[in-house]
């Protein structure tokens, strides 16, 4: 698990009780990252979580209204592909096979959402 996917499952853990899942990522990344930091601002993981919280995906969090963009897409695709693949699968083995999924050019670089993905899946976080 990196260091992304460590931030998702413990956000996603203080979702789960009282942050909004905005607030619970910003919070773990500032701690794990150092605040205001580059990684701390990364965009591409954070909206990945939001994404899955946003689509009722992450166990404990409702469906709500979170912002929605083309790394929420990636997310959602990869927790729907999961189930059909025989595991274990490395990061950037999902990444193409989400890529191909939904047609897009796959010599993109993946950017750390498939470990946000990964990690809650691997922590038993994704509703199924």
């Amino acid at each position: 698990m990196g260091k992304y996917g460590q931030v998702a499952v413990q956000a996603a853990r203080l979702a789960q009780k009282n942050l909004t899942p905005i607030e619970a990522w910003d919070r773990v990344c500032n701690h794990v990252f150092g605040e205001g930091s580059p990684s701390a601002k990364k965009s591409c993981p954070k909206h990945a979580f939001l994404g899955l919280c946003s689509a009722g995906k992450i166990k404990g969090i409702p469906k709500g209204l979170l912002p929605d963009s083309k790394n929420s897409e990636y997310s959602i695709k990869a927790v729907e592909i999961i189930p059909t693949l025989s595991l274990p699968i490395g990061k950037k083995e999902l990444w193409v096979k989400v890529l191909k999924k939904i047609g897009e050019n796959q010599d993109k670089q993946h950017n750390e959402q498939m470990d946000v993905v990964m990690s809650l899946w691997k922590e038993g976080l994704i509703t199924k």
